[in-house]
């Protein structure tokens, strides 16, 4: 898929309810991650992703979007997400064009998280900060538009049964509100 049928299919639907269904039962704190689609002439739509340092307190190791907690400084959400991924892997916002937003997760650490879209410009060097970011690397769309390449267990926890999504991908496993986000965003585009 390339950036422009994307970005016609992404603004001519209404966004569909959440397959990602767990409810946080205290108070959660706003934040906010940046789906960066990346167009590679070669490959088409690439999805931009980390993995998170294994010494983090929330979700070490894990494969996620740039993002985090919203400051009291950021303006809204999408300069939330702009701003982390600019301190996280170097990404320079005049080099993103937000697209929209697909609708908040609450998760497990007590966060409700708003996923921003947005495309980037191909030609970036990244800049990792590494006290938290492991690795930065690209995914294909094309990836994630394949059912087959796409699981969901149901897991349970505070007495309600919760969908738990996966996509492996290589030596990959990029599962949780990561995958739940990319579920959605997918079937916001069919």
């Amino acid at each position: 898929m390339n950036k422009d049928e994307f970005l016609t299919r992404f603004h001519l639907k209404q966004l569909a309810q959440s397959s990602h269904n767990y409810q946080h039962h205290s108070p959660l704190k706003k934040a906010a991650v940046l789906i960066g689609l990346i167009e590679s002439p070669d490959a088409g739509l690439q999805v931009l992703l980390t993995k998170r340092s294994s010494h983090l307190k929330h979700h070490p190791s894990q494969i996620s979007f740039p993002g985090g907690k919203a400051e009291p400084e950021d303006n809204n959400l999408v300069s939330t997400a702009l701003r982390e991924a600019y301190e996280e892997i170097g990404l320079a916002p005049h080099s993103v064009s937000v697209i929209g937003q697909l609708p908040s997760y609450e998760i497990i650490s007590g966060y409700q998280v708003t996923p921003i879209v947005a495309i980037v410009d191909a030609q970036q060097s990244y800049r990792q900060d590494d006290n938290e970011v492991a690795e930065i690397f690209h995914v294909p769309l094309q990836h994630f538009l394949q059912a087959d390449n796409h699981h969901c267990i149901r897991a349970f926890r505070n007495g309600r049964h919760h969908n738990v999504h996966f996509f492996p991908y290589k030596h990959y496993n990029i599962w949780g509100a990561t995958a739940a986000m990319m579920k959605d965003l997918v079937e916001h585009i069919k």
